[in-house]
């Protein structure tokens, strides 16, 4: 099928990692759709492999394509091999924590939502044959973010956590490849389509007050609480982890 074939209303939305820019150093700002390709292992490198397929598309057959690099997503209902969710169960149970090398490893958090927002924004508004960067403009190193998930659990459930932070860690060798930082430049985001997150990671949004008030706790969990008062705050998103299907409670280190 050639590009003529397939009408004006259609385009060709490909959503991939910032993975495949590689690590950057602590001093680099962060990638922008012009950092070149430096995919660190095996599983980068066929993303990559993936973003080049797309482009060629566009430049040989003018297949209408549109590509976005984002960054770590978080938020309600996420598998539960990942980051966060692994940090929240462990928290729950009493379990140590698996930590790669030294924790010190940085990645740039973006809401799920905040995501979808920005993917419906490129395929309504973006040109074909670019890619768009989407980030949260909120990197946080594994052991910040711990620390951010503990201190919010102490918040919203006091007394759920017996034991001090540092007793919920554990430090195992890092894996192979393993990159040290992620960071996006969302400025073409921003300057071109006009689009920034709503949502800030550290906020505490209003409703959680209003919860209370109206006799929801944030501990609970129960699909009333999610479907009547949906919150953007962490304590609402680990809600969310909870409520997730086919929870395993053998988890492997967080990344």
């Amino acid at each position: 099928m050639w590009a003529s074939d397939i009408g004006d209303s259609f385009r060709f939305l490909h959503v991939s990692t910032d993975e495949v820019f590689g690590s950057l150093q602590p001093h680099e700002s962060g990638f922008s759709e012009t950092t070149a390709y430096k995919p660190n292992s095996p599983y980068s490198a066929s993303k990559a492999a993936s973003d080049h397929l797309v482009r060629c598309y566009y430049e040989t057959f003018g297949l209408p394509t549109l590509v976005t690099n984002c960054s770590n997503n978080y938020g309600p209902y996420q598998h539960a091999e990942k980051f966060i969710p692994t940090v929240l169960h462990s928290f729950l149970k009493g379990q140590k924590i698996p930590v790669y090398g030294d924790g010190q490893q940085i990645r740039d958090w973006l809401f799920v939502e905040d995501h979808c927002d920005a993917l419906m924004r490129v395929l309504a508004t973006g040109a074909p044959g670019e890619s768009y960067n989407i980030g949260g403009n909120c990197e946080k190193t594994n052991l910040q973010l711990i620390a951010s998930i503990y201190d919010e659990l102490k918040r919203v459930c006091p007394g759920l956590l017996k034991q001090p932070l540092d007793d919920y860690i554990s430090f195992v060798e890092d894996r192979l490849g393993h990159d040290r930082r992620y960071a996006i430049d969302a400025a073409k985001m921003r300057s071109e389509l006009k689009w920034v997150p709503a949502h800030d990671f550290a906020a505490r949004h209003c409703q959680d007050n209003q919860l209370v008030s109206r006799g929801f706790s944030p501990c609970r969990i129960n699909r009333q609480f999610l479907s009547q008062a949906p919150m953007v705050s962490l304590a609402a998103t680990y809600v969310g982890f909870l409520m997730a299907p086919s929870m395993s409670l053998d988890f492997p280190a967080v990344s």
